[in-house]
C-alpha cells in the first residue's frame, strides 16, 4: 500500500515534474512568483516548515496547475470561502459531511451534479 505524499512532497514532485521541461519552474522562480523566499519554499518542500497560509497555497496551486482545494486539504486547511459557508449552518454541514464520508465517490458526484443542476 502506497503512502500518501505530504503537502511538501506533493508540491516538490509537481514542481520538479514541470521543471523538467521548463526552467520557469525552478524553486527560485516559483518562490518569486508566489511571493516567498526560495529558502522557505525549499524547507516547505522538505517538510522542515509547515505549509504556508491559504494565499500562498492558492498561488502555488495556480503556478503548478493544481487544484487549490486539494492543496489546502493536504495542508490541513479549509478555504476561507468554505469556512464562511459552514459557519452559516455548522450543524447542517457537519451532519452532511459526516453522512457523505461513507458514500462512494460516484454517489457523491451524482449528488453534487443534482444540486448544481437544481434537480432535487
Amino acid at each position: 500500500m502506497a503512502t500518501a505524499l505530504t503537502f511538501g512532497q506533493f508540491v516538490r514532485e509537481a514542481r520538479l515534474a514541470k521543471a523538467e521541461g521548463d526552467r520557469a519552474f525552478s524553486l527560485r522562480k516559483i518562490a518569486e512568483k508566489v511571493g516567498i523566499e526560495p529558502s522557505y519554499l525549499s524547507k516547505v518542500e522538505r517538510d522542515e516548515e509547515p505549509p504556508p497560509g491559504e494565499g500562498v497555497i492558492r498561488k502555488l496551486a495556480h503556478e503548478l496547475s493544481e487544484d487549490a482545494d486539494v492543496l489546502l486539504a493536504m495542508a490541513g486547511k479549509v478555504s476561507s470561502d468554505l469556512q464562511a459557508i459552514i459557519r452559516k449552518r455548522p450543524r447542517l454541514f457537519a451532519d452532511l459531511i459526516r453522512q457523505l464520508k461513507a458514500m462512494p465517490d460516484h454517489a457523491v458526484l451524482q449528488l453534487v451534479r443534482e444540486v448544481r443542476d437544481g434537480q432535487w
